[in-house]
């Protein structure tokens, strides 16, 4: 069980009985000290900004619905925190960037000004709201985060371009429109220090460039499938992927990223596979193998999803008929952050001993000795913090964390 206050969450402070220190406190240059503190370093909450990069095309009516409904369970999932208190906040923007089209030679470009815009968030009762992220305190963060997913609405681009529309969320560059006031209308999304989650909500495979005007062009010879067919002139899935691990989290680090997607992969595998569909009209798509729905074979979704999770536990199917086990998934892989920031700074690394209660009754002890975790010193007036490895990867399920700190005494 979560203790009811965060300071006393995983705050414990022993004397190691019968122990000889390596370093002695009149060594030279000795971190030990000379007696024991009266607490130890305190466990800070885990702060995530939540993005949920959502398809607006015509074919995303019941999709945007489904995630809706499951999305009360993302929450919950992801509030259990494995031990640890969460502190995130969620935003929604779309998959609607540009649109290009080229026939007889004629370029259309149609930009979308929201392109990359975080939603604003509509009341309860449908009023309007300025409003663009929610934090996890707001009381209706649940059912006004389900509302505005399911209002989205299917007039959006049909030339999805989910990984183009957060990197523009995200960096604040190259939004097709600003402000009245030329500002940045995400500005304090993204805070200082916090982790970053990413879902990607899309039946058809991304088609995102950098390039303006786009390269890949719907046309009357390649028809649905223009993108399956020249992905090799979009921008590079690891250009972008890049760029995600790369962004700063304000206090002289790189963030933290944690990427999913419920995409057009196949349900039983998730492997992407092209074959060649039927269409109502007689004609034929590229598809993905066990996932009828999808306009496409989810290659770059997967190409990106398995860049982040070689083992695919952050990807899920469009197809599914139900998308609640794919968010509980999805939450499970985000709310168990395997980086932990600590209070107050650690005289030396080598006596910190962080205890993990797991949801049976066991534990296991992790030190910089055993390999369970390792210290990073605070950087440019951050905080310090600890990163789990091995046995000592944190789960959701975990009860408690507890830290302590021996010293001589």
């Amino acid at each position: 069980m979560l203790r009811a206050e965060w300071w006393t969450l995983a705050v414990a402070l022993g004397a190691l009985a019968g122990c000889t220190c390596e370093a002695p406190t009149d060594a030279p240059n000795s971190k030990v000290p000379t007696s024991c503190q009266t607490q130890a370093p305190l466990v800070r909450p885990v702060i995530t900004d939540i993005l949920f990069v959502v398809d607006d095309s015509n074919s995303m009516a019941e999709e945007q619905a489904g995630v809706a409904a499951e999305l009360p369970a993302f929450v919950e999932e992801l509030s259990k925190g494995g031990g640890v208190t969460q502190d995130f906040q969620v935003g929604v923007t779309t998959t609607s960037v540009y649109e290009a089209s080229e026939f007889s030679g004629n370029l259309t470009v149609r930009t979308y000004p929201e392109g990359g815009w975080l939603r604003t968030i509509p009341l309860l009762d449908g009023g309007p709201s300025s409003q663009r992220y929610l934090p996890s305190t707001d009381p209706e963060l649940v059912p006004r985060f389900s509302q505005l997913v399911a209002s989205l609405g299917i007039d959006g681009s049909g030339q999805e371009t989910p990984f183009e529309a957060a990197r523009i969320a995200l960096t604040g560059r190259d939004f097709n429109r600003l402000l009245p006031d030329g500002g940045n209308p995400n500005v304090g999304f993204l805070r200082d220090g916090a982790r970053l989650l990413v879902v990607v909500v899309s039946d058809e495979d991304d088609c995102s460039e950098r390039v303006r005007p786009p390269v890949v062009r719907f046309n009357a010879v390649d028809g649905q499938d223009f993108c399956t067919l020249h992905e090799d002139l979009l921008t590079p899935v690891g250009d972008y992927y890049t760029l995600f691990q790369n962004l700063p989290d304000g206090v002289g680090r790189q963030r933290e990223v944690v990427w999913a997607a419920i995409a057009p992969v196949a349900r039983t595998d998730k492997i992407a596979q092209g074959v060649e569909g039927a269409l109502g009209d007689g004609g034929t798509v590229i598809q993905n193998v066990d996932c009828p729905t999808s306009a496409g074979p989810g290659y770059r979704h997967r190409a990106m999803a398995t860049a982040f999770d070689p083992s695919a536990q952050n990807l899920s199917s469009i197809c599914e008929a139900s998308y609640h086990q794919a968010l509980v998934d999805i939450a499970t892989v985000a709310g168990a952050s395997q980086t932990l920031e600590l209070n107050d700074n650690v005289p030396d690394p080598a006596l910190l001993q962080i205890t993990i209660t797991r949801a049976d009754g066991g534990t296991d002890v992790c030190t910089v000795a055993n390999g369970g975790i390792t210290y990073e010193g605070p950087v440019d007036g951050g905080s310090p913090r600890v990163r789990f490895h091995g046995v000592c990867l944190r789960r959701t399920s975990d009860t408690q964390v507890t830290v302590r700190l021996f010293c001589a005494g």
